[in-house]
C-alpha cells in the first residue's frame, strides 16, 4: 500500500503575498498619479501612508510562513519571500520620509543669502489641505544656518552677461522651467550686432507717386493688471523664478536664481521652497546645491573662451 504524504499548506504565508501586492501596487498608482496625473502632493502623502498599512501587516504574516516552512515543511514560502519583497517598497518609503522628517530641520524655504533672500517674483500659491504650515522667520533661517552651513552663494569672476547665459543652460538641462524673469535687459552682452537699416527716404519725392503705404489703426492698448507692477530691478540684477520636480515622486519646488553684478565679479544666490508641507525633508538643500555644482562645472568649462 502507497503512502502518500500531503504537505501542509500555509495560509498565513499567502495571505502575506496578497497584502504585500496590494500594499505595492497601491503605491505604484499613487506614484504614478503625482508624477505623471493630477494627484496633489498633500493627497500623494496621505495615500502613500495608507498603502504602508497593509505592506505592514504582511510582515508578520509573511514570517509566521516561514516559520511553518522551517517547523513543518508547510508550502508557502515562495510567497513569503516575494511577500516580504513587496511589503519593502512602501515601508521603504515610509521609513526614508520618516527619517529625513526627524533627522532634517522642519524648515521648508531655504537660501543661499539669510540676509536678503531673493524675493518671489510670482509668490507661489498652493492649497495645503491639510498640510498647513508657519511663515518664514528669523528664526528659521537661523536654523537652516546651523543645519546647512555649507549652503552659500557663488561668487564668480566674470561679466553678469556670461553668468547669466551659464545659468540659463544649467536652468535647462537640469527641468527648471522658467516661469518668470526680470533684469535680463542687464544681461545683454556689451557689443550686439547692429539691427538693419531703416530703408532711406527719398529726399525729393515725387508728388505724382502713389503712397507707398497707408497706416493700419490699431486697437487701444489694454492696461497691464496691478499684480504685474513690480518695481524695476536695480541696475545690475538679474532674478529668474522657476519650477521643477523631483525625478522619483515628483514632488514640486520652485526655485529663485539671483545674479548681482559687483565691480568685474556676478554673485549668484538662490533660494529653494518645497510648495507643499512645513517640512522639506532637505530636498530643497540638496536641489540647490545640485544647481550651483552644475553651474561651477558649466563655468569652469568656459573659463578660457
Amino acid at each position: 500500500m502507497t503512502i502518500r504524504y500531503d504537505r501542509p499548506v500555509s495560509r498565513s504565508a499567502y495571505l502575506a503575498w496578497r497584502l504585500g501586492v496590494f500594499g505595492a501596487g497601491v503605491l505604484a498608482i499613487v506614484i504614478l498619479a503625482h508624477r505623471f496625473g493630477p494627484l496633489t502632493t498633500p493627497d500623494f502623502v496621505a495615500l502613500a501612508a495608507l498603502a504602508a498599512v497593509p505592506a505592514a501587516l504582511a510582515v508578520p504574516f509573511a514570517l509566521i510562513g516561514l516559520a511553518r516552512l522551517w517547523q513543518v515543511g508547510a508550502l508557502g514560502g515562495v510567497a513569503a519571500g516575494w511577500a516580504l519583497f513587496y511589503a519593502t517598497l512602501p515601508l521603504g518609503l515610509t521609513g526614508w520620509a520618516t527619517f529625513r522628517y526627524l533627522d532634517r530641520p522642519p524648515i521648508y524655504d531655504v537660501s543661499s543669502d539669510h540676509a536678503d533672500p531673493p524675493q518671489w517674483l510670482r509668490v507661489p500659491a498652493a492649497r495645503q489641505q491639510w498640510l498647513e504650515r508657519p511663515a518664514v522667520t528669523t528664526a528659521s533661517r537661523e536654523l537652516q544656518a546651523q543645519a546647512y552651513p555649507g549652503f552659500t552663494g557663488r561668487r564668480y569672476e566674470g561679466a553678469l552677461d556670461r553668468v547669466y547665459e551659464a545659468v540659463r543652460k544649467v536652468a535647462g538641462a537640469n527641468g527648471l522651467l522658467v516661469i518668470a524673469e526680470r533684469g535680463q535687459e542687464f544681461a545683454v552682452p556689451e557689443f550686439q550686432p547692429l539691427s538693419p537699416a531703416a530703408p532711406e527716404v527719398a529726399t525729393d519725392p515725387d508728388p505724382n507717386a502713389l503712397p507707398q503705404g497707408v497706416p493700419v489703426p490699431l486697437p487701444r492698448p489694454e492696461p497691464e493688471p496691478a499684480a504685474t507692477a513690480l518695481p524695476p530691478e536695480p541696475i545690475g540684477t538679474v532674478r529668474l523664478q522657476a519650477a521643477t520636480r523631483t525625478f522619483a515622486l515628483g514632488l514640486p519646488f520652485d526655485v529663485v536664481i539671483r545674479l548681482r553684478e559687483e565691480a568685474e565679479t556676478t554673485l549668484v544666490d538662490l533660494r529653494v521652497a518645497s510648495r507643499y508641507g512645513p517640512h522639506d525633508l532637505g530636498i530643497g538643500t540638496e536641489i540647490a546645491e545640485h544647481l550651483l555644482h552644475a553651474l561651477d562645472a558649466e563655468l569652469l568649462g568656459i573659463a578660457g573662451d
